[in-house]
């Protein structure tokens, strides 16, 4: 035969049994203090009532005039048989002073010997106690017949201790009754709860949630993304590290308010919606985060879920990608106008000008070496100046002249390390992928690039300035123009009022400082200041200096 060894019950059956048995503990103990009192009542009811009983007799006058007759039974037996039938007694015993017996309700113990005790009740007291006698245990009392102070007889009435147990038996059915009702309703009540607590445990036991318990931490430990849970009035019920790290909160933040976390407006917006949120990018003091929520609902908003990716790499990437993006679209139109003036050289060469087509060659070099020429002698900072060669090529492609002012004065080496070229491009790039939009289109569109640095050896600042001749920038907006998302212009496919912003987070990041006015003639003015952390020589930074 094989014995099957029962697996862990589920918390919620544990549960379960362990209510039944405390309702059936409580139940049993209140049955037993019950009947123990029930039967302690009983028994002084009864001693309450054979002394009744007895005092009643005693001191009946025909009792008294009965027991100075010769046969006091004779009229007695009748007597007492009546009133213990009447006072549902079990027996009344009428005897002389001696003990002997006047009466009894069975007639064959009638002049036999009293079995109990006389002595309190020979001396005129009246007591009662439990002795055995010819009906076996009884409660009973005994009071002597007094005519004066003369004794002539006494008195006995008792209640058997079997009767006292039925009727305390009795009680004791109706309270079992009554408590296997109360332990069917608490288990029924138990039941329901726990039918309930099992579906929220999924009807696992404490080990099986226990073992969750340590995945659920473990995985939320080993997550880098960071994760984000929000109770029902938009407070912090669950966080992890990577949630902390990207979003820069410290301490411990569990039951914390959203709007209380110093998170950037559009951010907490985004947290505190009702609606889902799917993608969205959005940006914090240092970082490009994309976000997605989904609110957590069982027939009631019980609160909303959210991811968070980083994307500050990424986007930088995509940044640089743009630009040789632009890169490419500025050779690609350079090299079809490079073809057409091939072109335009050879067929003068076979119509036998040669003269002019040297002359024409010799021009368009001259062109391209003079634009070279002027943005390396402005801005010999390697980056820089690529970038800026790209952006003009771009920008005549798009019908806008991008011209480096003559204020310009950038020297190689002279940007520290604590400036990293990448942060430079997303800067200038930006302001001037985002000058040229503004200046398309308008009379004598121009873009002016300005960059130099001036200020001491010790606090010296570079100084970007990007102007063009658009319509400028609304005063209203000057704050505005540089949060995610705003755009005065129609959203593309990829969304627009990114650039800007991205301006911004990498200004602060170096801790400087970004402005934006009404330039000189209309069109509007950006201008980037950013300390210079690292030591530069005082000859560069006073050669370098410029009224701007």
């Amino acid at each position: 035969m094989r014995f099957s060894v029962p697996g862990p019950r589920s918390l919620a059956g544990q549960l379960f049994a362990m209510q039944a048995v405390l309702i059936a503990v409580v139940v049993a103990g209140y049955a037993l203090f019950t009947y123990v009192s029930d039967r302690s009542q009983a028994e002084e009811a009864a001693r309450r009532q054979a002394r009744a009983v007895a005092r009643s007799v005693a001191d009946s006058p025909s009792v008294l005039q009965a027991a100075r007759t010769p046969d006091p039974t004779a009229e007695l037996q009748p007597y007492a048989l009546k009133v213990m039938r009447d006072t549902e007694v079990d027996f009344i015993t009428i005897m002389d002073p001696r003990g002997i017996r006047w009466t009894h309700p069975d007639a064959k113990q009638i002049g036999q010997p009293f079995r109990g005790h006389t002595e309190k009740a020979l001396k005129g007291q009246t007591f009662t106690e439990t002795y055995t006698g010819t009906l076996g245990p009884s409660v009973r009392a005994v009071t002597p017949i007094q005519d004066g102070k003369e004794i002539v007889g006494l008195v006995s009435a008792g209640i058997r201790v079997e009767e006292i147990t039925q009727r305390v038996q009795g009680q004791l059915t109706a309270l079992l009754g009554v408590a296997a009702g109360a332990l069917v309703l608490g288990a029924v009540g138990t039941y329901v709860i726990n039918a309930r607590l099992r579906r929220h445990t999924h009807g696992m036991n404490a080990s099986e949630l226990s073992r969750m318990h340590d995945y659920h931490q473990a995985a939320l430990h080993a997550v880098r993304e960071g994760l984000l849970m929000l109770d029902g009035q938009y407070r912090v019920a669950l966080i992890n590290d990577g949630g902390r790290e990207l979003l820069d909160v410290p301490g411990d933040v569990v039951g914390t308010s959203v709007a209380d976390l110093g998170l950037p407006a559009p951010l907490t917006g985004a947290l505190l919606a009702s609606e889902p949120r799917v993608d969205e990018v959005h940006l914090t003091a240092s970082r490009v985060l994309v976000i997605n929520t989904s609110p957590v609902s069982g027939g009631e908003r019980r609160g909303t879920v959210v991811t968070l990716r980083d994307v500050t790499e990424l986007q930088s990437l995509m940044g640089e990608l743009d630009s040789e993006r632009g890169f490419t679209q500025a050779l690609r139109s350079q090299a079809h106008e490079a073809a057409n003036r091939l072109h335009t050289v050879v067929s003068l060469i076979e119509l036998g000008r040669a003269e002019e087509a040297v002359e024409f060659a010799t021009a368009e070099l001259e062109l391209a070496q003079a634009l070279t020429d002027q943005v390396v002698a402005a801005v010999s900072e390697p980056v820089l100046a690529a970038l800026l060669l790209g952006k003009t090529a771009q920008a005549n492609e798009r019908g806008v002249e991008l011209v480096v002012s003559e204020d310009s004065r950038l020297d190689d080496g002279l940007l520290p390390e604590t400036l990293p070229a990448r942060d430079l491009v997303t800067i200038l790039g930006n302001l001037i992928d985002n000058a040229v939009d503004a200046a398309q289109g308008s009379v004598r569109a121009r873009v002016t690039v300005t960059a130099y640095t001036e200020g001491s050896a010790d606090a010296a600042e570079l100084v970007l300035r990007v102007t063009d001749t658009g319509a400028g920038v609304d005063p209203a907006h000057s704050e505005a123009v540089f949060q995610r998302g705003f755009s005065t212009k129609p959203a593309g496919p990829g969304g627009r009022g990114l650039g800007l912003a991205l301006v911004r987070q990498a200004v602060h990041r170096h801790e400087g400082v970004l402005s934006v006015a009404e330039a000189d003639g209309g069109g509007a003015e950006f201008e980037v200041r950013l300390p210079l952390r690292a030591a530069v020589t005082e000859g560069a930074v006073l050669g370098g200096e410029r009224d701007g």
